[in-house]
């Protein structure tokens, strides 16, 4: 991308909220992959801005307490873990790696009594109680403070995570320092009841009227129809089903990668279009299928097709660097969806592992893979499930390690954002409509792109 005039002082300037009725404030959506999104990155990605789409493998009643759980989250404060006094080091060891602050608050009731972090559980009796463990000299901040105050607060305390009480001593949360940062950069994804945004999926097969009148009445934001080869006669007949019911939430359906899998499902009735067929690092579609298009091209020629239509285009797959946020962008994405690269966070469902040198990673997996299809049909009798384990596409495990110095899905999406608000400044817009307007986009060598890489060549190797 080359850069281009630019009046715009300060990056910061940018504004990157989308204008395709998701609600978003930045344009990054994960995707519905079981091994990536679940509640808690739901609840972290819509406090920064984003959207998480829940699976449509998982049971509708299950979906439906995904979303209640994540609209009841504040939309600053973040989600404390809790144990009690009696409970031991061992309990506390598996859930300390469930959410990014990495603390534990203990609890006597819903009064907080002590903190326990990483450290006080090294060289530790399993089978000690915490009480014996945690820090009793307990800093507690009001729920009273806004983001600038509550940093304020923990920096002359010289704390970097502290848990937030009610006017009564009660529990309601939990801040670190660099979260309050983080509250005065991004705006949270709200509905209009001011709680935080969810999506859902829901697939081509059986009674998809019924499932996706569920999953709004569950209080999903967005409804996504995902399926492999999305331009095809099962989800135009979807589309239509769903259309009826004007539900009152936008529809997004794919995938596709051409102009006219972008009109077919549009006219069916679709909002928004996801692309993208081959580019996950989950994916084998293109070297098993040989189908499939570079992604770059695919989204340019859908956004052009939607952008007439007044539809707009998701780019789906083919992320692992800030660069391909911006190119996908560039050619017209209102939104990005992230896949594997977020399942090495803590934020991510899976267990979080280490191999034999120490270094921490969780489990990834496609999700037309052996694991992804044996959970899907579970319930199916054991000769339709051998029949259809003969299909199987996809990666069925791969270790996503966990970047030391961004652990977190936040940090992740530090980086990104930070990236993607330069991008715009060099191509001198200050949304992204303009972005996808000014952007001088040409093709890039292999040597090209080597030299534009840093000396240490095994940045994001």
């Amino acid at each position: 991308m080359a850069p281009s005039h630019s009046e715009i002082t300060s990056r910061m300037e940018v504004d990157l909220s989308s204008n395709d009725g998701s609600g978003t404030t930045i344009p990054l959506v994960v995707a519905n992959m079981t091994a990536i999104a679940g509640r808690r990155m739901a609840e972290t990605m819509a406090r920064r801005g984003g959207l998480v789409v829940i699976p449509q493998d998982i049971p509708i009643p299950v979906v439906a307490e995904v979303i209640a759980s994540v609209k009841a989250r504040h939309t600053f404060f973040e989600t404390p873990i809790t144990l009690t006094l009696k409970e031991t080091v061992a309990d506390a060891a598996s859930l300390i790696n469930k959410r990014a602050h990495g603390a534990i608050i203990i609890v006597d009731g819903k009064k907080p009594v002590g903190i326990v972090t990483e450290e006080d559980l090294a060289g530790v009796d399993r089978f000690t109680q915490l009480s014996q463990v945690m820090t009793q000299e307990l800093t507690t901040m009001p729920d009273s403070l806004d983001p600038r105050q509550a940093f304020d607060f923990l920096n002359e305390r010289l704390r970097t995570v502290a848990p937030v009480v009610s006017a009564n001593g009660d529990l309601v949360g939990i801040v670190t320092r660099v979260g309050a940062l983080r509250a005065t950069l991004y705006a949270p994804a709200i509905d209009k009841s001011g709680k935080l945004r969810i999506a859902a999926a829901v697939g081509i097969n059986g009674d998809v009227a019924d499932k996706a009148t569920k999953l709004v009445a569950a209080g999903a934001d967005v409804l996504v129809v995902d399926t492999a080869h999305g331009h095809q006669k099962k989800m135009i007949e979807a589309l239509q089903a769903i259309k009826k019911l004007n539900l009152g939430v936008p529809i997004v359906a794919g995938n596709v990668v051409t102009a006219d899998g972008v009109r077919d499902l549009v006219a069916a009735g679709a909002d928004i279009i996801k692309v993208g067929v081959g580019p996950g690092a989950m994916c084998t579609t293109r070297m098993q299928t040989g189908v499939g298009r570079p992604q770059f091209s695919a989204v340019l020629e859908c956004a052009t097709e939607a952008k007439k239509l007044g539809a707009h285009v998701w780019a789906d797959g083919g992320v692992r660097h800030p660069r391909d946020v911006a190119l996908a962008l560039a050619a017209g994405a209102s939104q990005v969806m992230i896949g594997s690269w977020f399942a090495g966070t803590y934020e991510s469902p899976g267990d979080l592992m280490r191999d034999s040198s120490g270094r921490a990673y969780k489990e990834s997996f496609g999700m037309a893979s052996k694991r992804a299809v044996s959970a899907r049909t579970s319930q199916e009798d054991a000769f339709d499930r051998a029949r259809k384990a003969l299909f199987e596409e996809g990666i069925s495990s791969s270790r996503m390690f966990l970047d030391p110095n961004r652990p977190g899905v936040e940090d992740l999406i530090d980086e990104i954002i930070s990236g993607l608000r330069s991008s715009c400044t060099y191509a001198g817009a200050k949304n992204l409509e303009e972005f996808a307007d000014r952007a001088v986009v040409g093709i890039q060598s292999a040597s090209g792109y080597a030299e534009g890489r840093p000396l240490n060549q095994s940045w994001r190797n």
